[in-house]
């Protein structure tokens, strides 16, 4: 492995972290400006990766298909759809933070579920990047009501406790997005039908701003930024590339300022700064059992 990134591999992860700070901000939109329900956001949305990625679907099928498709509803449209449910009162600004929690999470997870080892370090990280999250949701701020970001932290939940079990199912990333789109679009159809209204006016008020929010979403980001993201780990070391990761959410709260005039009180700026501080010192230190592209993979 080289101890340094070279120019091409530092161009990807700044297209990743951009794409995947935009992505808050362009689910937003989706969702609260262009009025698309949620759940049916998240529809068209895994809709869109599976169409993308529909021909992995027909070269194998992997072993134990129910829980690969149990877990990539979870980190994908499980989790996406609480997250797009608490965007249409939450700040991307404030979301971005919140999304934070999930290394600390899955470190606990692993904890309770995999007999990982912590050490003091990680401990105070956890600590940190718990609390400073808590602070963000808990404290009065123009940045969104607390139940919107407890919509948004109830994702990365769901999110961080599916990662930990990646490890079990033999499948390729990639692949994994395609059943995950598959079994997104299996739950979230009967669900929007059944719990929402409006879906068709949404889109007829503005079809080309809801294709473009959707095809961001899905081909960009889903399919683009995270493809491009594990591939990296192929060629370089893990503690290379996860670090740069922590560039998303101060880019979040950048286009959250820029694109959709979020306010940025000090209760979110001294909570993303635990946060940030903590998670650092998660994914710098070794883990045993995790695996480190997925702990630190902004769940958007």
């Amino acid at each position: 492995m080289p101890k340094s990134l070279p120019l091409s591999a530092l161009g990807i992860m700044l297209f990743c972290n951009v794409a995947w700070a935009l992505n808050i901000v362009v689910s937003k939109i989706a969702v609260s400006t262009l009025g698309l329900p949620p759940l049916f956001y998240t529809v068209l949305r895994s809709g869109t990766v599976l169409l993308v990625l529909f021909p992995l679907l027909l070269r194998q099928r992997p072993a134990r298909l129910p829980l690969v498709l149990l877990i990539g509803f979870a980190i994908t449209g499980g989790s996406f759809g609480l997250q797009f449910v608490g965007l249409q009162t939450a700040s991307p600004s404030a979301v971005g933070i919140v999304n934070l929690s999930g290394a600390p999470l899955t470190v606990l997870f692993a904890i309770i579920f995999l007999g990982e080892e912590v050490r003091w370090r990680r401990g105070i990280g956890m600590a940190l990047a718990l609390g400073g999250v808590g602070l963000a949701i808990g404290a009065p701020s123009d940045a969104g009501d607390p139940v919107g970001l407890g919509f948004a932290f109830a994702g990365v939940f769901i999110g961080a406790f599916a990662s930990v079990f990646v490890k079990r199912i033999e499948i390729g990333a990639v692949a994994l997005q395609a059943w995950a789109g598959l079994a997104s679009l299996g739950v979230m159809l009967p669900a929007t039908l059944l719990l929402e209204t409006g879906q068709i006016a949404a889109v007829e008020a503005a079809p080309l701003a809801v294709a473009g929010c959707v095809l961001f979403a899905g081909v960009v980001v889903s399919v683009g930024a995270h493809s491009a993201y594990f591939r990296l780990f192929q060629a370089h070391d893990a503690n290379l590339i996860v670090p740069l990761t922590l560039l998303t959410p101060l880019l979040t709260i950048a286009f959250g300022t820029w694109l959709t005039g979020d306010t940025i009180g000090w209760p979110l700026i001294i909570g993303g700064g635990m946060a940030l501080v903590g998670v650092a010192i998660i994914v710098i230190r070794p883990s045993r059992t995790l695996f480190k592209p997925q702990l630190a993979r902004p769940r958007d």
